[in-house]
C-alpha cells in the first residue's frame, strides 16, 4: 500500500479545484491517501531578500516533509488567466527553493476544474510541463470541464456518468502505476 498526498493550488475558502481532490482521493481505495489544504501551509511572497534574512517559512518546511513522506502526489491546479495562481507558483517557488528537485521520484496525477467548458487546461498544461523540471514523473492527468454542471457539491460526486467513468479509468491507471 503505497501513500498519496493530495491537494489543489488554490487558496479559495470555496475551490472547486479542493472539492475535486476530495472527491477523487476518497475514489482511491487500494492505498492511503492524505487530503491536506495548501491554505495550511502559506508562506509570504518568495525573494531573494526575504529567503536571505528570514530563511525559509516553517510551513514551507512542513509542506516539503509531508511531500517527501509521500509516495505519490495527487494535485489539482487552478487556473488564473491561463496558468497557476499566484498562490500556487510562490508555494512552487519556495518549494524550489529549498530543494530544486522538491518532486524527484514522485508519481502525480495532475487535474484541473473550472466553471468552464475548458476545465482549466491552460494551467493543467503548463503544470505538465513544469512539474518534471522539478524530478516529478506525470503518471496521468485530465481536465474536469464545467464543474457546476458535472459536480454535485450537496452529495459530493460527479453528476456526469460518462465524466465519472472516464475518472475512474484515469484513477485506476495511477493507482496500479504507482
Amino acid at each position: 500500500m503505497k501513500k498519496i498526498l493530495a491537494f489543489s493550488g488554490s487558496n479559495s475558502s470555496t475551490s472547486i479545484n479542493q472539492k475535486l481532490v476530495e472527491f477523487i482521493a476518497s475514489e482511491i481505495k487500494i492505498h492511503t491517501t492524505r487530503v491536506i489544504n495548501l491554505v495550511n501551509y502559506t508562506a509570504p511572497i518568495y525573494s531573494e531578500d526575504q529567503e536571505k534574512n528570514n530563511a525559509f517559512p516553517g510551513m514551507i518546511l512542513a509542506l516539503k516533509q509531508e511531500i517527501s513522506e509521500a509516495d505519490a502526489l495527487i494535485i489539482s491546479v487552478n487556473e488564473h488567466n491561463g496558468s497557476w495562481s499566484a498562490f500556487f507558483k510562490n508555494t512552487v517557488d519556495w518549494l524550489s527553493r529549498l530543494d530544486r528537485n522538491f518532486l524527484e521520484g514522485k508519481k502525480i496525477l495532475v487535474m484541473s476544474t473550472s466553471p468552464g467548458k475548458r476545465g482549466g487546461v491552460g494551467a493543467l498544461e503548463y503544470a505538465k510541463s513544469v512539474f518534471p523540471r522539478f524530478g516529478a514523473d506525470i503518471i496521468d492527468s485530465f481536465s474536469f470541464p464545467s464543474f457546476y454542471d458535472n459536480f454535485s457539491i450537496e452529495s459530493k460526486t460527479v453528476t456526469d456518468e460518462t465524466l465519472l467513468l472516464g475518472l475512474r479509468e484515469v484513477l485506476s491507471t495511477f493507482a496500479h502505476q504507482i
